[in-house]
């Protein structure tokens, strides 16, 4: 099935130049990126992507971190791109997440560091859990002005 996914390059991956390296491993397993931009996020926007933690003892951390700095906000489509996207990107806390992984290999705090020091965790980035998540923070963070349909090399070798 083609999908659509939101996927976010924090202010931690955007600040440690690792954007271009990220990217490529979305285009390698043959996604097709069809809506890019920096924006700075404020802590309303902040609220919004993060609206059910709001409230939550973590919540502090999550909008410190996303108003660090810019956001790469990007949204990749494919055949199953939200599992394929969350597999690349790997598990949130980045000490758990296996080598290979944007997080494995780009990070290693763990929870345990990030509640000691009081801060967030900073995992470079954020990708769409599901199907009704993906759908809901496409349309929040890209007007459909700013998604494109086009051909790629993988739709030739993929979908026909």
């Amino acid at each position: 099935m083609i999908q659509r996914t939101l996927v976010l390059l924090k202010p931690d991956a955007v600040q440690r130049a690792h954007m271009g390296e990220i990217i490529t491993r979305f285009e390698h397993a043959g996604l097709k990126m069809v809506g890019c931009k920096m924006i700075w996020v404020d802590k309303e926007f902040a609220k919004q992507h993060y609206a059910e933690h709001v409230g939550k003892k973590f919540y502090p951390g999550l909008e410190a971190i996303i108003t660090l700095g810019p956001v790469l906000a990007m949204v990749w489509e494919g055949v199953d791109a939200i599992d394929t996207v969350r597999k690349i990107v790997g598990p949130t806390e980045p000490k758990s997440a296996p080598a290979g992984t944007i997080r494995g290999d780009f990070a290693h705090v763990s929870y345990s560091h990030a509640d000691e020091k009081g801060i967030g965790i900073k995992n470079l980035i954020h990708a769409s859990a599901n199907a009704e998540d993906a759908a809901k923070e496409v349309t929040l963070w890209f007007s459909p002005e700013e998604l494109h349909s086009y051909k790629s090399v993988h739709d030739i070798h993929v979908l026909e």
